[in-house]
């Protein structure tokens, strides 16, 4: 990663700043894994890729770490903020609750990568890709 002297304070950014950067790093892990089990072709990597990233499962995901208790205090709170954050638009795929919750997912893996929790942030994501692939019954 690039250095700046400036250091973004991930506390003072609004939620769906942290979403945008979330977005692009849960996504990077994803592609990651999926190379990692020998998905090479691209409409493949594209179709898997998108089990794991689109809003409908990061609703999913989120769900299951609140309702299980794997999240910190600040990190739900870094939820609930990204929950009730208003973006101008909703995809047309998925209704305004699940697409909440998705950028509350998001939110919270920007801010733990930008707070330099990197080593949670992954623990979070490995937790993510199992809970897809038990629940796909296979992996993908």
């Amino acid at each position: 990663m690039l250095h700046y002297d400036n250091k973004v304070d991930e506390k003072m950014l609004n939620s769906l700043a942290l979403a945008y950067i979330g977005d692009a790093v849960y996504e990077t892990y994803i592609r990651h894994h999926l190379i990692q089990k020998g998905a090479v072709k691209p409409n493949l990597l594209h179709k898997k890729a998108t089990s794991f990233v689109s809003a409908k499962a990061q609703n999913r995901i989120i769900h299951f770490f609140l309702e299980s208790g794997w999240l910190s205090e600040e990190e739900s709170a870094v939820v609930r903020r990204g929950r009730n954050a208003k973006s101008g638009s909703v995809p047309k795929n998925t209704d305004v609750q699940t697409y909440r919750y998705s950028t509350a997912f998001e939110a919270l893996m920007g801010f733990l990568y930008l707070s330099g929790r990197i080593e949670r942030m992954e623990e979070l994501i490995r937790k993510s890709i199992e809970f897809i692939e038990e629940e796909k019954g296979s992996n993908p």
